[in-house]
């Protein structure tokens, strides 16, 4: 199966799946057409970047992946389970269960410092207090942020509050996580060793997809999708 990383064919599991999706911003009708019958598969082991112009769609697409919007038409899958019709109540357990973000602006709690923004996933999902910081305390190694746990984001650099932020987003083990331009504000090395972080966790069996502009990191990718005009051009 191309995109595949570090698994098997066997080993290789759908995690996501889009039929016929599109999505239409005002007017059912008359309203900004932002994506088109979009036909997506997302696989367990692949490191997908999302790549088009601005107002391509991409962060749209990214949006109904990780269940924020909902499409206009068309199904969307996580894990088997059917997802665009799922009531408000339940949409925030899906996320919580299967679905890690990473955005631009980080997303941190200003007020919490960096091992605490990391346990909060850990803590709405009802996990002990000592599991809770044995796990984040095992994120921060990996993405070698010990040495700045007790302090606030306003202290943190870009880098270090990425590699927070990602910590976060990995924290309960997301079949999926998703990334909207994560190195847009950090310099191209901060930048490649973010995706790179990103990419060894897909290559650990889950799946990854990052929105990006950034054309030097498609070195980094098993697989790159083209988005124009709300549509699919290529895979």
């Amino acid at each position: 199966m191309s995109g595949a990383q570090g698994t098997t064919d066997q080993e290789v599991k759908l995690i996501a799946k889009m039929e016929g999706v599109s999505k239409r911003y005002g007017d059912p009708r008359t309203g900004f057409l932002a994506l088109d019958g979009i036909q997506l598969e997302v696989r367990s082991g692949e490191f997908t970047l999302l790549m088009g112009p601005s107002g391509s769609g991409k962060t749209t697409l990214l949006s109904i992946l990780g269940c924020l919007i909902r499409p206009t038409t068309g199904s969307v899958e996580i894990r088997g389970r059917r997802v665009d019709q799922l009531g408000e109540k339940e949409l925030p357990g899906i996320r919580l269960g299967h679905i890690g973000f990473v955005f631009q602006s980080f997303n941190l709690l200003e007020s919490l410092t960096a091992l605490e923004n990391i346990e909060v996933p850990l803590q709405i999902a009802g996990r002990p207090k000592h599991a809770a910081r044995t796990r984040a305390l095992e994120l921060a190694e990996s993405m070698r942020i010990s040495d700045k746990l007790r302090q606030v984001p306003a202290d943190l650099s870009g880098g270090e509050k990425q590699r927070v932020a990602i910590a976060r987003a990995l924290a309960l083990e997301p079949a999926i996580v998703l990334a909207d331009e994560p190195t847009a504000a950090l310099d191209s090395a901060t930048g490649r060793e973010i995706v790179g972080l990103l990419s060894a966790y897909a290559r650990a069996g889950h799946s990854v997809v990052v929105v990006t502009h950034d054309l030097r990191l498609r070195d980094l990718a098993g697989r790159v999708i083209r988005l124009e005009d709300g549509r699919l051009l290529g895979d």
